[in-house]
């Protein structure tokens, strides 16, 4: 077994399924719509807005509420502090694959 293997280095807020989900999307796309998010990751609106916030709350995501007209506007982007801890638990993952 690797020296560098240590499950302490998996960030708990990125490893749920959802908000991984999330973090792995927005990595690609930058920023999403609420909705365009939901659909993608097949969430619920509540269970999507729980863990979204989880996220806010780390300093991983920016939420910015907004209307398009008289339709509320709900836009998500990653941060820099959000693409380098993605990055970080990429790396953390891969050591803990044999090689």
């Amino acid at each position: 077994m690797s020296d560098e293997f240590d499950i302490n280095r998996i960030d708990d807020v990125i490893h749920g399924r959802l908000r991984l989900g999330v973090m792995a999307y927005l990595s690609g796309a930058g920023h999403a719509d609420f909705n365009e998010l939901k659909a993608k990751l097949s969430a619920s609106d509540g269970n999507l807005s729980v863990q979204l916030r989880k996220l806010e709350e780390a300093g991983y995501v920016e939420i910015e509420k907004t209307y398009a007209g008289r339709k509320p506007l709900t836009r998500v982007t990653m941060t820099d502090k959000g693409r380098t801890a993605f990055v970080a638990y990429l790396d953390a993952i891969e050591k803990l694959l044999p090689k």
